[in-house]
């Protein structure tokens, strides 16, 4: 019994010499086997406390030999520093098992498709594994993904966290990871599934799971503010994710403004993984108490950021809540309910998000009340001459519903409108102008045509007598009166007056 004990402790003190020279063969071996390329490890010390404790670094592995001559230099795979714990009968027994393996600065580079493809029909040589691992701990990583596309940046995901348990080649991973996303700031944790991973196509392995994305802080996107929460579940492969959730902005707001208001969204989106573009299905939202729907595409272009193009429709909203977002005005110039169809583009670049904003489309407004006592005062009494009541027009007067119709275009921080028709009981009103989300700019002329001629809009006799030679030359097209008018002035006190010189609406800013 002695003589045996003596062999045993013999032949584990020759094994425990031997042991790093033999673990490293076997993690440099598993390693080739699993991904059929180059693999070079630089350390790896091995240390007896109850079991093997194993440090290493400097792991590089490498895109297989043909997609490395298709013109791939960086490792496919790159670890800074790794640890984990093994059974002393692990050195003789094979597979060795792990139950965990600690990473730090694990980074994963994919080459572009046309380089991976190079080798993709090339059959592999897959061995047999010497090391089987439970759970694969990664701390401050990184995965990149390269690009064909000239236009297009590869896709960076920083890793701040992730866990893969039961990682094989042949069944998904399960994962549990918390992803470090730059804009807007913040961390999202999902967990679930992925793979196996597909070397030659990584595009093609599957993923899926939850994830949960709280505090990011809308700040860090210049000239829109607020605190976004975010949850939903995605699956699919990696060039192809389908997911759905919510996203909630309690206080959202644009530099325009700063007057902040309740966001919330229900959204469908695909997602291509490899490129970080985003194709938006029709996304129910609702802002203040305003419900409408958009999609469209955020889409990354080389080295400036992304383009997103949306479709939005209002079907019947209400226009203060759009007012109160965007312009500094307060409380918002007017009341009523808008429905619209836009076009909304904004553009790649360092500036604010309003600047870089277009918008293209057309309204219709209903039910107008404007905020200001004066200004719908004006517009009631104006409805009332109009109508050939002169008399009843003084202030605080019935308020009259009126009717606005019209298309429009907005870019850098100003509404310009076209075609703009208002329409109240006995006037309408044509005008063209520019608004600015600031307040400081209303501009606008037309003309005003009214069912009463200019005589009977005054309710003196004598005035009316004095207007009577005039009304000729207002009374065309049908109308009792044609008359042109100009609207300026800033912020929510608009003034009002004839344009006789006819000016257009850029000479009458001047």
């Amino acid at each position: 019994m002695l003589l045996a004990a003596a062999v045993l402790i013999g032949v584990l003190q020759i094994l425990v010499a031997r042991a790093g020279p033999i673990l490293k063969g076997r993690v440099v071996e598993t390693l080739k086997t699993r991904f059929d390329s180059k693999v070079e490890l630089d350390r790896l010390q091995v240390s007896i406390l109850q079991g093997l404790n194993v440090t290493g670094g400097g792991l590089r592995i490498y895109p297989p030999d043909d997609v490395m001559a298709a013109g791939a230099k960086a490792p496919l795979i790159s670890v800074d520093a790794f640890e984990f714990h093994a059974g002393l009968l692990g050195l003789v027994f094979k597979p060795m098992h792990v139950g965990a393996v600690h990473v730090r600065g694990l980074a994963i580079h994919i080459p572009p498709r046309k380089m991976r493809q190079q080798g993709a029909a090339k059959p592999r040589h897959l061995g047999k594994v010497k090391i089987e691992v439970d759970e694969i701990v990664c701390d401050d990583s990184q995965l990149v993904i390269g690009t064909d596309k000239p236009d297009k940046d590869p896709k960076l995901f920083e890793l701040k966290h992730i866990v893969l348990r039961d990682v094989g080649p042949n069944a998904p991973w399960p994962y549990d990871a918390v992803l470090t996303n730059a804009v807007p700031k913040g961390d999202i944790h999902a967990a679930g599934s992925f793979g196996p991973w597909n070397t030659e196509s990584p595009g093609d392995s599957s993923v899926m799971g939850d994830y949960r994305f709280d505090h990011a802080d809308l700040n860090t996107i210049k000239g829109i503010g607020g605190i976004l929460h975010s949850t939903g579940h995605f699956e699919g492969q990696l060039d192809r994710i389908a997911v759905q959730g919510t996203a909630d902005v309690p206080d959202f707001s644009l530099d325009t403004a700063n007057h902040p208001m309740y966001l919330k969204t229900e959204f469908s989106a695909v997602v291509d993984g490899t490129s970080g573009d985003t194709y938006l299905q029709p996304v129910q939202a609702r802002l203040g108490e305003s419900d409408f729907t958009c999609s469209g595409a955020v889409v990354n272009v080389k080295g400036k950021g992304h383009i997103i193009d949306l479709d939005v429709d209002v079907p019947a909203a209400r226009i203060q809540d759009f007012l109160q977002l965007s312009v500094k005005t307060e409380p918002a110039v007017m009341s009523g309910v808008i429905t619209t169809k836009t076009k909304l583009h904004i553009r790649p670049g360092p500036e604010s998000v309003t600047q870089k904003l277009s918008l293209k489309g057309g309204f219709v407004l209903k039910r107008i009340h404007f905020t200001n006592p004066e200004v719908e005062d004006k517009v009631d009494m104006l409805s009332l001459r109009a109508e050939g009541n002169p008399k009843d027009a003084k202030p605080g007067a019935p308020d009259v519903h009126s009717l606005m119709t019209g298309q429009f275009e907005m870019s850098g921080g100003k509404l310009n409108f076209s075609n703009l028709n208002y329409t109240l009981p006995g006037a309408s009103v044509a005008l063209a102008g520019v608004y600015s989300l600031d307040g400081q700019q209303f501009e606008f002329t037309g003309k005003v045509r009214t069912q009463a001629k200019l005589s009977q809009m005054v309710a003196s006799k004598w005035k009316s007598l004095l207007l009577k030679p005039v009304d000729p030359f207002f009374h065309k097209d049908g109308a009792g009166a044609v008359i042109p008018v100009k609207i300026s002035g800033t912020k929510s006190a608009p003034k009002f007056g004839l344009n006789l010189g006819g000016k257009k609406p850029d000479q009458a800013s001047r």
